[in-house]
């Protein structure tokens, strides 16, 4: 092997290319992309960071990486869309989002926003808020609470209350009508 054969296969092993297809069925996700003016690869694996996986949409942008210098077999280390990716945030802040607006960013000041175009679902058996060692935490909801079990406060829940209620007198006065249910 020349010189020059070395020289091309260092120049070439690392490459800017443009998703075109994915395949998010296997353990390790497949890219089709295309490298070249007419260079396109299919079945290269994606890494992605621990923890973290998305399914990135055709046209977003790759660096693939030519394994051993071989050309035939290209590895993507990064996938990133500049169309949606947004901007402005300030350094050490996060932001997790999709091509809709969607997005989770944890911002500089300790705040995380969550913006959801139809729902924030949490599948948990607890969700806490608890504020820090000298200020309980609050919820503050704009809209209405709707539950499905019993509402509880220090002082009882909102069953206790409605028997109670539904069972005091005034002396010999009936119980109130209409009762709560």
């Amino acid at each position: 092997m020349s010189v020059r054969d070395v020289m091309a296969r260092v120049r070439l092993a690392v490459s800017r290319a443009v998703v075109t297809l994915v395949a998010d069925r296997k353990r390790l996700q497949e890219l089709q992309i295309t490298l070249l003016a007419d260079e396109a690869r299919a079945a290269v694996e994606r890494f992605q960071q621990y923890g973290f996986t998305s399914v990135p949409l055709e046209g977003a942008e790759a660096i693939a990486l030519a394994v051993g210098g071989s050309r035939s077999h290209m590895v993507v280390i990064a996938v990133d869309d500049r169309r949606y990716r947004p901007t402005g945030l300030k350094p050490g802040e996060t932001c997790v989002y999709t091509d809709k607006g969607d997005r989770v960013h944890i911002r500089e000041d300790g705040t995380i926003e969550v913006v959801a175009s139809a729902k924030v679902y949490a599948d948990a058996p607890l969700v806490e808020c608890t504020g820090d060692a000298k200020v309980a935490g609050d919820l503050h909801v704009g809209g209405n609470i709707v539950c499905d079990g019993d509402v509880s406060d220090r002082r009882g829940s909102m069953q206790e209350m409605r028997t109670r209620y539904n069972s005091h007198t005034h002396g010999n006065t009936p119980p109130p009508v209409p009762a709560m249910d």
